[in-house]
C-alpha cells in the first residue's frame, strides 16, 4: 500500500497519455465539424454524445487530451530548462549572485501565468496555445529554481562532496557526477506537480479566451462553451471537467508516489 499513490497516479496519467497519443492518429469525427445532431445522448455512434452545435464530444475530449499533454510538456520543459540551472548555479556560486537570483525568482512569483498570458496576448494581439504555454512555463521557473537550489545546497554539504573538493575535482565535474544525479529525483517530483498546475492553468486560460483557438478544442474551451447550455444539458460540462480532474489528480498522485519512493526520509518511515 506504500506505493498506492504511485500506481493510481500512473494509471490515471497513462489513460490521459493514451488518449493524447490516439488523438494524433485517429478521431471518430472532426472535433470542429458542425452537424444537425445537436445535444445527442451518449450512444454507439457518439460515445459521449454531442454538444449544442452537433460536434462529437468524445472527439473533442481526444483533441483536448493531445493539446493538454503538449501544453504540459512544453511549459514544464521551459520551467525546468531555465529554472533548474538557475537554482543550481545560484547554490554553487553563493554570495551576492545567489541572493540576486533568488530575488529575481521572487519577482517572477508576482506574475502568475494568467497575468503573463494577458500581457503576451496583448502584445501579440490575440491569445493562442503557444501564448499559454510560454506564460505557464515562465510562471513555473521560480518553483524549479527554488527546488533545485535547496536540493543542490543539501548535496554540497554532504561528506562525499567535501572529499571531492579536497581531492581537487573540478567544480563542473562534481556538478555533473554528484550534484545533478542527486538533484534529479526532486526535479522529477516538481515536474509532476508542475504538470498538474500547467493543465489547470491552461484550462483557465482557455476558459478566459487566452488559450487555444476554437479550431483547436481544449477542455477549458469546452467548459466555456458548455456554460450556455449547462442547465439544459449538464453532460456538456461533465466530460471536460471530469477529465481535467482525472488528469490533475493523476499527476499529483504520481508526484506524491515518486516523492515517497525517492525521498530517503519517507522511505525509512515506510519501512
Amino acid at each position: 500500500m506504500k506505493r498506492a499513490n504511485l500506481y493510481i497516479g500512473a494509471v490515471l496519467v497513462g489513460i490521459v497519455i493514451l488518449l493524447g497519443i490516439i488523438s494524433f492518429f485517429w478521431m471518430p469525427f472532426d472535433p470542429t465539424q458542425v452537424s444537425t445532431d445537436r445535444l445527442q445522448l451518449p450512444s454507439a455512434q457518439h460515445l459521449f454524445g454531442t454538444d449544442d452545435f452537433g460536434r462529437d464530444i468524445f472527439s473533442r475530449i481526444l483533441s483536448g487530451a493531445g493539446i493538454c499533454l503538449l501544453v504540459g510538456i512544453v511549459s514544464v520543459g521551459i520551467g525546468a530548462i531555465i529554472g533548474v540551472p538557475m537554482g543550481m548555479i545560484a547554490a554553487v556560486k553563493g554570495g551576492l549572485f545567489e541572493r540576486f537570483v533568488m530575488r529575481v525568482a521572487d519577482i517572477m512569483y508576482a506574475f502568475p501565468a494568467i497575468l503573463l498570458a494577458i500581457l503576451l496576448a496583448a502584445a501579440r494581439g490575440s491569445g493562442s496555445t503557444w501564448t499559454a504555454m510560454v506564460a505557464i512555463g515562465v510562471a513555473s521557473i521560480p518553483a524549479f529554481a527554488r527546488v533545485s537550489r535547496a536540493s543542490t545546497l543539501q548535496v554540497l554539504n554532504q561528506d562525499y562532496m567535501v572529499a571531492s573538493r579536497a581531492c581537487g575535482t573540478p567544480r563542473y565535474v562534481s556538478i555533473f557526477t554528484h550534484v545533478l544525479p542527486n538533484v534529479a529525483p526532486t526535479i522529477m517530483v516538481q515536474g509532476s506537480v508542475s504538470f498538474a498546475l500547467a493543465i489547470l492553468a491552461e484550462a483557465a486560460l482557455s476558459y478566459l479566451g487566452l488559450g487555444a483557438s476554437p479550431d483547436h478544442p481544449t477542455w477549458g474551451l469546452m467548459l466555456f462553451d458548455a456554460q450556455k447550455s449547462i442547465l439544459v444539458e449538464p453532460n456538456l460540462a461533465l466530460w471536460p471537467a471530469m477529465f481535467i480532474a482525472i488528469t490533475v489528480l493523476g499527476f499529483n498522485l504520481l508526484g506524491d508516489g515518486l516523492r515517497e519512493i525517492l525521498d530517503p526520509r519517507l522511505r525509512e518511515q515506510g519501512q
